[in-house]
C-alpha cells in the first residue's frame, strides 16, 4: 500500500490537454492539490473546472495562463502555486510542441520554438519552482520525455527529438545537484498515446502504430499518469535521474516480424 499523496501540492505544466492532462487528473483524482498551466487562458479555464468536477475535494484544481519558455511566466506560475497551495511538493514538467518539419526544411523559428518549450521550459520550470520543492521534504520533478529522441527516430521530428534526448542530458545532471536536498528528478517516456495530438495525425496513423506495438494498443493518458503519480510517492523517494518507458513493448521488437512470430507461438 502506497503512502497517499492527498493533500500535496503539484504543478503541472501544460496540463490543458493531451498527456498533462491526463496527469493532473490521476493526481486530482488521488487527492491532490493541483495547478494547471496553459498558453490559452480560455482552454486552462475549461480543463481546470473539468479536472475539478473529478477530484476527490471541489476546488482544488486551479489554472494559470503562462508559456514555459519564458523564465518570467515560470517564476510567476511557482509564486502563484506557493501563494495558492501552500508550497509546491511535485513539479510535472509536462509541456511540450511537436512541430512536424524535415531537417532539410527546418527554420530558425522552428527550432526555436521547440527547444524553447520543451527544452528550456524544462529548465525553467524546474528553476522556478526549487526553492519550494527543496523545502517541501519530499520534493518531486517528473519530467515527461518521450521514447522519440531518446531511443526512436521519426521523419519530421528532429528537433522534437533533439529536445527530449536534452531533457534527459538535463535530468542527469539536475538530479545529482538536487540530491543533498532530497529533490528527486526522474523522466517518463511515452509511445504512442491516445490525445488530441495523435489524433490530428489521422487514423491511419493509429492504425499503424498500435499494429507495431506488441501489446497492439496504444496508450492511454491514465497509464502516463499512473506512472508519475508512482513516482511522486514516498515509496519512490530513492529512485532519481531514471527513465521510465511507456510504450506497450514498442521498442522491444526488431522488426514488425517478431510481434507476428510472438503470436503464432501463442
Amino acid at each position: 500500500m502506497f503512502t497517499s499523496i492527498a493533500g500535496r501540492a503539484v504543478v503541472v505544466t501544460g496540463g490543458t490537454r493531451g498527456i498533462g492532462k491526463g496527469i493532473a487528473s490521476v493526481f486530482a483524482r488521488n487527492g491532490a492539490r493541483v495547478l494547471i498551466t496553459g498558453r490559452d487562458s480560455d482552454v486552462a479555464r475549461a480543463a481546470a473546472e473539468e479536472l475539478d468536477a473529478l477530484a476527490v475535494d471541489p476546488g482544488e484544481v486551479s489554472f494559470i495562463q503562462a508559456d514555459v519558455s519564458s523564465r518570467e511566466d515560470c517564476r510567476r506560475v511557482a509564486a502563484n502555486a506557493i501563494e495558492r497551495l501552500g508550497g509546491i511538493d511535485v513539479l510535472c514538467a509536462n509541456a511540450g510542441v511537436f512541430p512536424d518539419s524535415r531537417l532539410a526544411d527546418m527554420t530558425e523559428d522552428v527550432l526555436d520554438q521547440v527547444l524553447g518549450v520543451n527544452l528550456k521550459g524544462t529548465v525553467f520550470s524546474v528553476q522556478a519552482c526549487l526553492p519550494a520543492l527543496q523545502r517541501s521534504g519530499h520534493g518531486r520533478v517528473i519530467l515527461t520525455s518521450s521514447i522519440t529522441g531518446p531511443i526512436t527516430g521519426y521523419p519530421g521530428w528532429t528537433g522534437y527529438g533533439a529536445s527530449k534526448a536534452g531533457q534527459l542530458g538535463f535530468m542527469r545532471t539536475a538530479a545529482i545537484e538536487l540530491a543533498p536536498s532530497r529533490v528527486t528528478v526522474n523522466a517518463i517516456l511515452p509511445g504512442n498515446i491516445v490525445t488530441e495530438g495523435l489524433a490530428e495525425l489521422g487514423e491511419d496513423y493509429a492504425e499503424k502504430m498500435a499494429s507495431s506495438i506488441p501489446l497492439r494498443r496504444l496508450g492511454s493518458v491514465d497509464d502516463i499518469g499512473y506512472a508519475a503519480l508512482f513516482l511522486a510517492t514516498d515509496e519512490a523517494g530513492y529512485i532519481t535521474g531514471q527513465t521510465i518507458v511507456i510504450d506497450g513493448g514498442q521498442v522491444l521488437p526488431e522488426t514488425l516480424e517478431a510481434i507476428a512470430a510472438a503470436e503464432a507461438g501463442g
